[in-house]
């Protein structure tokens, strides 16, 4: 049984109308955490990709800047 109150009017659903409403709010709800992880995966594998490239770059600079520095200080 589902009961919905809006506007002071009360509206009691039962039976397998209330069985359908149930899945279909389910089936919503659930197909919005769906697209949340699929977004938040999404950006977690581009962040990790990112930062790899950018920590060996960085890393590669690093060398090349400690190769062709000066020895007199």
């Amino acid at each position: 049984m589902i009961v919905v109150t809006r506007n002071g009017r009360t509206t009691v659903v039962r039976g397998w109308r209330a069985w359908l409403l149930g899945i279909v709010v389910f089936v919503a709800a659930m197909a919005l955490l769906l697209v949340i992880a699929f977004v938040v995966l999404g950006v977690a594998i581009t962040v990790g990709a990112v930062l790899l490239i950018a920590v060996t770059v960085a890393v590669g600079v690093a060398l090349l800047a400690s190769l062709f520095r000066s020895s007199r200080a």
